[in-house]
Protein backbone atom coordinates (compact mmCIF):
# COMPACT_ATOMS: atom_id res chain seq x y z
CA UNK A 1 0.00 0.00 0.00
CA UNK A 2 1.26 3.46 -0.90
CA UNK A 3 1.63 5.94 1.74
CA UNK A 4 0.21 8.98 1.74
CA UNK A 5 3.23 11.14 2.09
CA UNK A 6 4.83 9.08 -1.42
CA UNK A 7 1.78 9.23 -3.25
CA UNK A 8 2.05 13.39 -3.45
CA UNK A 9 5.35 14.43 -4.62
CA UNK A 10 5.52 18.43 -3.09
CA UNK A 11 8.44 19.12 -5.21
CA UNK A 12 7.29 18.42 -8.46
CA UNK A 13 7.57 21.66 -10.46
CA UNK A 14 4.05 23.44 -11.22
CA UNK A 15 3.11 24.82 -14.47
CA UNK A 16 2.54 28.50 -14.82
CA UNK A 17 -1.52 27.86 -14.59
CA UNK A 18 -1.34 25.88 -11.54
CA UNK A 19 -1.80 28.48 -8.65
CA UNK A 20 -4.12 26.64 -6.52
CA UNK A 21 -3.09 26.61 -2.54
CA UNK A 22 0.05 28.89 -3.47
CA UNK A 23 0.92 31.60 -1.67
CA UNK A 24 0.36 34.94 -2.68
CA UNK A 25 -0.02 38.56 -1.44
CA UNK A 26 -1.48 39.83 -4.41
CA UNK A 27 -5.24 40.97 -4.13
CA UNK A 28 -7.30 39.47 -7.36
CA UNK A 29 -9.28 42.52 -8.89
CA UNK A 30 -12.86 41.73 -8.91
CA UNK A 31 -13.76 45.13 -10.67
CA UNK A 32 -15.55 45.05 -13.55
CA UNK A 33 -14.67 46.68 -17.00
CA UNK A 34 -14.62 47.48 -20.12
CA UNK A 35 -13.80 44.59 -22.61
CA UNK A 36 -11.63 46.47 -25.59
CA UNK A 37 -12.68 45.71 -28.91
CA UNK A 38 -9.83 43.17 -29.54
CA UNK A 39 -11.15 41.08 -26.63
CA UNK A 40 -14.50 41.02 -27.70
CA UNK A 41 -13.38 40.05 -30.91
CA UNK A 42 -11.15 37.01 -29.52
CA UNK A 43 -14.44 36.35 -27.28
CA UNK A 44 -16.42 35.94 -30.47
CA UNK A 45 -13.95 34.02 -32.11
CA UNK A 46 -13.20 31.15 -29.87
CA UNK A 47 -17.15 31.56 -29.97
CA UNK A 48 -17.10 30.60 -34.02
CA UNK A 49 -14.58 28.20 -33.87
CA UNK A 50 -15.93 25.94 -31.51
CA UNK A 51 -19.18 26.51 -32.89
CA UNK A 52 -17.50 25.47 -36.45
CA UNK A 53 -15.99 22.42 -34.39
CA UNK A 54 -12.71 24.12 -35.04
CA UNK A 55 -11.56 24.05 -31.11
CA UNK A 56 -13.27 22.86 -28.18
CA UNK A 57 -12.66 23.78 -24.72
CA UNK A 58 -10.25 20.94 -24.02
CA UNK A 59 -7.77 22.05 -26.72
CA UNK A 60 -7.87 25.83 -25.96
CA UNK A 61 -7.40 24.68 -22.17
CA UNK A 62 -4.12 22.95 -23.18
CA UNK A 63 -3.26 25.57 -25.72
CA UNK A 64 -3.19 28.26 -22.10
CA UNK A 65 -1.22 25.71 -20.53
CA UNK A 66 1.32 25.37 -22.69
CA UNK A 67 2.86 28.58 -22.87
CA UNK A 68 6.01 29.24 -21.53
CA UNK A 69 5.57 30.74 -17.74
CA UNK A 70 7.44 34.02 -18.50
CA UNK A 71 4.70 34.66 -21.13
CA UNK A 72 1.87 33.24 -18.86
CA UNK A 73 3.11 35.73 -16.52
CA UNK A 74 2.90 38.87 -18.40
CA UNK A 75 -0.06 37.61 -20.51
CA UNK A 76 -3.69 38.92 -20.02
CA UNK A 77 -6.43 36.49 -20.03
CA UNK A 78 -7.41 37.15 -23.82
CA UNK A 79 -4.04 37.46 -25.12
CA UNK A 80 -3.62 33.87 -23.57
CA UNK A 81 -6.73 32.53 -25.42
CA UNK A 82 -4.64 34.59 -28.34
CA UNK A 83 -1.73 32.34 -27.72
CA UNK A 84 -3.92 28.98 -27.54
CA UNK A 85 -5.97 29.69 -30.91
CA UNK A 86 -2.84 30.49 -33.08
CA UNK A 87 -1.11 27.36 -31.68
CA UNK A 88 -4.33 24.82 -32.17
CA UNK A 89 -4.44 26.63 -35.50
CA UNK A 90 -1.27 25.96 -36.81
CA UNK A 91 -0.76 22.87 -35.08
CA UNK A 92 -4.21 21.60 -37.54
CA UNK A 93 -2.53 23.30 -40.60
CA UNK A 94 -5.72 26.30 -40.62
CA UNK A 95 -2.60 28.45 -40.29
CA UNK A 96 1.04 28.36 -41.49
CA UNK A 97 3.73 28.57 -38.59
CA UNK A 98 4.11 32.43 -38.34
CA UNK A 99 1.59 33.20 -40.81
CA UNK A 100 -0.12 35.67 -38.42
CA UNK A 101 3.38 37.55 -37.71
CA UNK A 102 3.83 37.72 -41.98
CA UNK A 103 0.59 39.63 -42.23
CA UNK A 104 1.05 41.75 -39.78
CA UNK A 105 4.54 42.83 -41.25
CA UNK A 106 6.08 41.77 -38.01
Amino acid sequence: MIKERERYDRSVERAAHDLGGSASDAAIDRTEHELADWELQTDALVGVLGSRGVVNVDELRRGIESMPPDEYARASYYERWLYSIELILTEKGVLADGEIETRLGT
